[in-house]
């Protein structure tokens, strides 16, 4: 390309993304729908709050406890989602708590760990990337997805859609591996799958584009770890998988344990403004990983909870996971002016906009029947999906000397490979 044109397209390209930049925070949360802002209006800022704020349940655990007490969380409105909730009769008991005693009736939301396979299960998605198939990609995350959602189910947090090329870090299976168009091909499938077009069947979740960003990328692979890369790197090979999640439509999008250029990704603007929002244009809601917001003053970026929950606002966090944050520690950031209450309403419109896209102030029960839970959760069209994307994810190695394998070993794998066959 001759050079003077490469220079203009640079300063073009620069001159888009300084613009994007400068744009107003938060500027694509979603727009004002008259239900929602009536609702909004009767809301007092700790029932706001509290739709910012997601805890788990003691169903199990994902980490460790912080605190108890969710039900009289739901009933004074300072809880608006839960983790680690499935079936219908527990889904159901807890929603009733939400409609039937909380003051202004706002649905639950259920989140759940679905990442490959409900009940019927998958390949783990490493190995579903191995088949470069990107049907039956789909097609498996359909299929957890419509077994979860008849278990009460609304949301999973799924696809992890991390680049890894760091065989030390040990959530590699969670990925589609190492290679950007191939992970962005994997995560473009699988949003679809678990979301479709529309929440007119309960037979879909809302899909959570996972750990933004870079979380694959964490120095000698130590989990949690910093993330040192240039800018091209950065944009070439990890970003792009994202960005196809977003496009393909996800509505939620987790951050990262790790930190980018010294910030963690928590507290990130440039991550979860600048580009997230003002470059992509993503109109859903961004949601922290577990306890994330707190372990920013692990980090060292902030003096105390207060200070990290403050940072996490302004970067463009919408809601807590946890840590309890949002629910006790960010009103002293509304009394010095650190931060204002639109901010509060963007994430809490942002939220009961999805709610009310998977039809729950209709029907708050709309993903609770008995009925279809018991005919769709491991179902022989199901088993049959799972065998499917089985057979195609086997991977044979050719013993030509590369790997430090005898050679009569050949005829070993090739005995358990017929037997792997059989059983599949």
């Amino acid at each position: 390309m001759n050079p003077k044109i490469l220079s203009i397209s640079c300063i073009l390209v620069l001159g888009l993304i300084s613009c994007s930049r400068k744009t107003g925070d938060k500027m694509s949360k979603s727009a004002k729908d008259p239900f929602i802002e009536k609702l909004m209006s009767q809301m007092t800022l700790d029932e706001k709050l509290g739709q910012m704020t997601i805890f788990t349940t003691d169903w199990e655990m994902t980490g460790p406890t912080i605190r108890g007490g969710y039900e009289t969380d739901i009933k004074s409105g300072r809880c608006g989602s839960l983790f680690n909730s499935h079936t219908v009769d527990f889904t159901t008991r807890l929603q009733k708590i939400a409609i039937e005693e909380s003051r202004l009736k706002i649905p639950l939301l259920f989140g759940y760990d679905v990442i490959h396979g409900y009940k019927t299960m998958f390949p783990i998605p490493l190995g579903e990337a191995a088949s470069w198939d990107l049907e039956a990609i789909e097609k498996s995350a359909y299929t957890m997805s419509k077994e979860a959602a008849a278990s009460g189910l609304h949301w999973t947090f799924a696809p992890m859609v991390d680049i890894s090329r760091e065989p030390r870090w040990g959530r590699v299976m969670e990925g589609a591996g190492e290679d950007t168009y191939l992970g962005s091909m994997v995560a473009a499938a699988r949003v679809r799958g678990i979301q479709g077009q529309n929440f007119d069947k309960p037979d879909r979740l809302v899909a959570c584009v996972k750990h933004f960003a870079a979380y694959g990328a964490p120095i000698a692979g130590r989990d949690y770890n910093s993330v040192e890369m240039s800018e091209r790197v950065f944009r070439e090979v990890y970003l792009p998988p994202y960005k196809a999640a977003v496009d393909a439509g996800a509505l939620t999008v987790m951050t990262s344990f790790n930190d980018y250029n010294g910030v963690p990704a928590t507290g990130n603007k440039y991550l979860l403004t600048d580009i997230l929002r003002n470059e992509w244009g993503f109109d859903g809601f961004v949601v922290t990983d577990y306890t994330s917001i707190n372990e920013m003053v692990e980090h060292g970026v902030v003096k105390d909870e207060i200070d990290a929950g403050i940072l996490a606002v302004n970067a463009g966090v919408d809601m807590d996971m946890q840590g309890g944050i949002f629910q006790e520690k960010i009103k002293a950031g509304l009394t010095d002016g650190r931060i204002n209450i639109g901010q509060i309403d963007a994430s809490v419109r942002s939220i009961l906009t999805i709610k009310k896209k998977l039809g729950l102030f209709e029907n708050p029960y709309k993903f609770s029947d008995k009925t279809r839970e018991a005919n769709s959760i491991m179902t022989k069209e199901n088993l049959e999906a799972s065998r499917d994307v089985a057979r195609k994810s086997v991977v044979l190695l050719k013993n030509n000397g590369t790997l430090p394998l005898k050679k009569n070993i050949k005829k070993y794998l090739s005995q358990v490979h017929c037997q792997m066959i059989k059983i599949i």
